[in-house]
């Protein structure tokens, strides 16, 4: 049984710092590209960082860049989002993604709320 499990969000004020994490079981997580999105009310989910199956390569969307770091341990089976400087536009629901060949799976989401 395939499972993405998010873990790590609440609230935080501006400026703070939350790390996310999610823990894969039921694939073969290191074949897998892990993808960060997140969704704010009444928006379309967005694409907020990337990393490859070997961890070497990432990306980030334009608005979390230099304060967002994706990382991944594939001994244990578990991929991060590091967030710094964060800003009340970053709130969001946010969402745990594996893709491998057009095969993907998604993560229940975890709620994180900026403000003061």
């Amino acid at each position: 049984q395939v499972q993405l499990v998010e873990s790590g969000g609440g609230w935080v004020q501006p400026g703070g710092s939350l790390r996310l994490s999610c823990s894969a079981s039921g694939f073969h997580f290191g074949s897998y590209a892990m993808r960060w999105y997140r969704q704010a009310p009444g928006q379309a989910r967005e694409l907020v960082a990337a990393i490859s199956s070997s961890g070497f390569n990432s990306r980030y969307a334009d608005s979390v860049k230099g304060r967002f770091t994706i990382s991944r341990d594939n001994g244990k089976n578990t991929v991060f989002l590091q967030m710094n400087s964060l800003k009340p536009e970053d709130t969001a629901v946010y969402f745990c993604n594996a893709i491998r060949n057009g095969t993907e799976f998604w993560g229940q989401g975890t709620q994180v709320t900026v403000s003061s």
